[in-house]
């Protein structure tokens, strides 16, 4: 039965097309919130991007060599990964709003003190505080989104505005943060978002519900510990393996202790009266392949932006604004492939078009292999990273449709959790060990098409493996 019920959206619901061939209108209320929801998604996604075309010019600053920036974006995306099935947890038995609300404030201080750092230290830790809150915002944001907007039409158009505003965030900060880098310096990327949490914060309050599960279990203290626990040490690991291998003993000590703390955690789970994670719920077909698919495209598909971000400026000379306008068409193209996906999904199912976007974000980044020393390359660039996004958010919105759908309100939180906690440990695993490969070389160009070579290969074998899991299922898409 949870099959069936896990692909409402993408079940072979053409007999009920004739009573609702379109999504129901939303209400004013429904917009106000949608928007605030969104646009606190919007300054996570601005955040993550925003330095990305800044991080030579902030290293230069700030005395960070070029193997050491990964940890600007590192620093963020490990609490943010980290915590997030925690907060996810935390806002289902204690209060959704109550949480958003705190990170929201949270954020807006992190990104004041990221804004006038004074050395690495400083700086990284306002990372580390944004990624705290971006580990508040993002899985109450979502499951305050999905609880509003009921199952079906709705629901998939809120998921496909929101998905496209991620895009159009991450996008939009490529484009600020290299404006921004020539004209005011760095640290007018960070007192951006400093100001947007300002605006955002205010509104909220009056906007959002209260949203929590009505029994209110106990929460699962030993299973939030030592999945908190086995996530950090995990992610610590692989991001300081890549830069300076497997051999350390930092790496090999908190490499076996996360492994070993998320073991405890799944046997935690197995007996806890109130777990964490639903383990029926990791056992959906749906939720499982989803997720890796998630998994792998946000991964691949950040890898490839930091990567080519260095590209463009350390091998072709662009400038922070030239390389931000670079990135500038591939938010245009996100921004229309976030209105069609939607309906996509609903002609031809979640599960297919998320193969079929997987397939696409792979062979787009393969035209990348192409790319050299020549000025040419910039549209080459340009052109396959552009299409190979429109593919990738197609994938974005499919899979979260894929994971959330049939899972009742009261689990909302553990099935959001599970969405944003794939995203950021895609994102943060992604970036330091395909970047450290580009970076640690002497040869950028070479460790850039190395990259890109791996990441196609991932993305495409995911295609396959998603394609065949899904299928199993019974379900149409």
């Amino acid at each position: 039965m949870a099959i069936d019920t896990s692909t409402p959206s993408s079940a072979p619901a053409a007999p009920a097309a004739p009573r609702q061939p379109r999504a129901p209108k939303l209400s004013t209320r429904d917009r106000l919130v949608l928007f605030v929801l969104c646009a606190a998604q919007f300054m996570v996604a601005l955040d993550f991007s925003v330095l990305n075309v800044a991080l030579p010019v902030l290293g230069a600053d700030l005395g960070m060599s070029q193997s050491a920036l990964q940890w600007a974006v590192t620093a963020f995306a490990l609490p943010s990964g980290g915590f997030l099935l925690l907060f996810g947890r935390t806002g289902d038995l204690f209060g959704r709003r109550r949480l958003f609300l705190g990170g929201l404030a949270l954020f807006g201080l992190a990104s004041l003190l990221a804004t006038f750092a004074w050395d690495p230290a400083s700086f990284l830790a306002g990372r580390a505080l944004q990624g705290v809150a971006a580990a508040a915002i993002v899985p109450t944001g979502m499951s305050l989104l999905t609880t509003t907007f009921p199952e079906g039409p709705q629901r998939d158009r809120a998921l496909g505005i929101s998905g496209t505003l991620l895009s159009l965030g991450f996008t939009i900060g490529m484009v600020l943060g290299g404006v921004l880098t020539d004209t005011l310096g760095w640290r007018s990327t960070m007192g951006l978002l400093t100001l947007f949490a300002l605006i955002v914060l205010p509104l909220a309050p009056r906007l959002l519900p209260e949203s929590r599960t009505p029994d209110r279990p106990r929460l699962d203290i030993p299973g939030a510990v030592t999945v908190t626990g086995g996530l950090l040490a995990l992610i610590y690991a692989l991001s300081t393996a890549a830069e300076r291998g497997f051999g350390g003993t930092d790496v090999i000590v908190t490499l076996i202790g996360g492994v070993l703390l998320l073991a405890a955690f799944g046997r935690i789970e197995s007996r806890a009266a109130a777990p964490l994670v639903s383990l029926p719920m990791l056992r959906r077909r749906t939720v499982a392949w989803g997720n890796l698919g998630g998994l792998v495209t946000f991964s691949m598909m950040s890898a490839v932006i930091f990567v080519l971000t260095l590209y463009l400026q350390e091998v072709l000379r662009l400038s922070a604004s030239q390389t931000g306008l670079v990135f500038g068409v591939q938010g245009v193209l996100s921004v229309v492939a976030g209105i069609y996906a939607p309906r996509v999904i609903s002609r031809f199912g979640a599960h297919r078009t998320l193969v079929v976007s997987l397939l696409g974000q792979g062979l787009f980044i393969a035209s990348l292999l192409g790319i050299d020393e020549g000025t040419w390359s910039v549209w080459l660039a340009t052109a396959g990273v552009s299409i190979a996004s429109m593919f990738h958010l197609g994938a974005i919105i499919s899979y979260g449709v894929t994971v959330t759908s049939g899972v009742p309100d009261e689990e909302q939180g553990l099935a959001t959790g599970l969405v944003t906690s794939t995203q950021q440990v895609g994102i943060t695993v992604g970036i330091p060990l395909l970047g450290a490969i580009a970076t640690t070389g002497t040869d950028l160009l070479a460790g850039t098409r190395t990259v890109l070579l791996i990441d196609t290969a991932v993305v495409l074998a995911t295609a396959a493996l998603v394609a065949a899991g899904l299928r199993r299922t019974g379900a149409r898409g």
